[in-house]
């Protein structure tokens, strides 16, 4: 487990700082400090759970935006906006 904030004491003080590695025995000792909580870094998604993810948004924003016709200059705000919201949700760098 890794530590996702530093850790500080009753007092202020530092205990460990952020990203820490815990141990048995750090989390051993902890009780001592009146520390009945950490705040832990959850593990990063697997490859494949990203790829599901990104899949399932693709197909909502092809269904979300399946009137527009990007060629037509009247869509062209629509088309914009599909692009922006693609960039934000599939994180696919700049907006075309």
């Amino acid at each position: 487990m890794i530590l996702s904030d530093v850790l500080l004491d009753a007092h202020g003080q530092v205990l460990l700082p952020q990203g820490a590695v815990l141990t048995e025995n750090m989390l051993s000792l902890m009780p001592r400090h009146g520390i009945a909580m950490l705040p832990i870094q959850a593990p990063p998604p697997s490859p494949e759970v990203v790829a599901a993810q990104q899949a399932a948004d693709s197909e909502r924003l092809a269904y979300l935006f399946r009137k527009l016709n990007p060629d037509d200059p009247e869509d062209a705000a629509t088309t914009l906006l599909r692009n922006y919201v693609t960039q934000y949700r599939l994180g696919t760098g700049e907006p075309a």
